[in-house]
């Protein structure tokens, strides 16, 4: 059995590059790497995958660019192995990865998912724990000791009040998440409702304490609320209010009320505020205060 990792490719050749050596620094060789870029404008990647080449390794490039929600369902698409992660072209495997999945996979092999211990990093590739991730690992985040198996009503509860999941990082079988789709109205919170889906169908998820996995979060400064035009957060709300109609069609009352309430959305907006106050920018405290106070 071999791990299929799925690069979806866009960005920073350097990050990639950083990437692809995670992949080939791996303590267990279980493992098949393949490449989509998404008609990224450099051919570096292309050229230096050829330089490498691998024979675990490989390139496909599209001929036009067709954006994120169409690479990832080209990466699933694709895949063979009972095991897949879309690894983000600028995130890194600890050499453990590999071996830490097929391990828990062995365990728990009636798990969708397996999300691993994560360390978070900046763009500079050192360990960084902004507000947003505090919160997720110490505050949201079901805490227990090894591994934990969770599912059903709860753990939709749970996402829908704050996602903890790391996308990148999460380990799925292939069949499971082949057998749901992406679903492009919410591309905002594409990953989300991906997940959610899968629980609502009773798939599985296990999580593992150790960590193996780098996400790389990019500083952003407060100033840059000038750039939100309010799409993103109504992007949110759509996808709680069609969250809250599944949960409900479920009989979840508990997740129907997580979706509603988002506390943890609301939240991040007030985070913006002071900045949007500082800055005179009218247009973006109005934006917060409805994605914080309104339904």
């Amino acid at each position: 059995m071999a791990v299929e990792i799925l690069i979806p490719y866009w960005g920073d050749p350097a990050l990639m590059k950083e990437a692809v050596n995670s992949v080939l620094a791996q303590t267990s060789d279980q493992w098949r790497l393949t490449i989509v870029d998404d008609a990224y404008p450099s051919l570096e990647i292309r050229d230096w995958i050829a330089e490498l080449d691998h024979p675990r390794i490989a390139y496909h490039r599209k001929p036009v660019n067709e954006g994120l929600v169409a690479n990832f369902r080209t990466t699933v698409g694709m895949a063979t192995e009972p095991l897949l992660v879309n690894l983000g072209s600028d995130d890194r495997l600890l050499p453990n990865y590999v071996e830490e999945i097929l391990r828990v996979h062995a365990q728990f092999p009636q798990a969708s998912m397996i999300q691993p211990g994560v360390r978070v990093i900046d763009e500079d590739g050192n360990e960084s724990l902004p507000l947003a991730d505090r919160v997720k690992q110490r505050l949201v985040r079901p805490r227990g000791h090894g591994p934990q198996v969770l599912s059903g009503e709860a753990l939709v509860a749970n996402l829908l009040t704050g996602n903890w999941l790391y996308w990148p990082s999460i380990a799925f079988r292939t069949d499971r998440i082949q057998s749901v789709d992406f679903r492009e109205e919410y591309a905002i919170v594409l990953d989300l409702a991906l997940i959610v889906d899968l629980l609502a169908q009773g798939d599985v998820l296990v999580t593992t304490p150790k960590v193996c996995f780098e996400y790389r979060r990019h500083s952003a400064s407060a100033s840059s609320l000038d750039l939100l035009d309010g799409r993103r957060f109504a992007g949110d709300r759509h996808y709680f209010a069609a969250a809250a109609a599944q949960a409900r069609a479920l009989g979840w009352r508990r997740a129907e009320m997580a979706a509603r309430l988002r506390l943890t959305a609301r939240a991040h907006a007030l985070t913006l505020l002071p900045e949007a106050v500082r800055t005179h920018d009218t247009r973006g405290v109005r934006t917060v205060l409805r994605h914080a106070f309104g339904a």
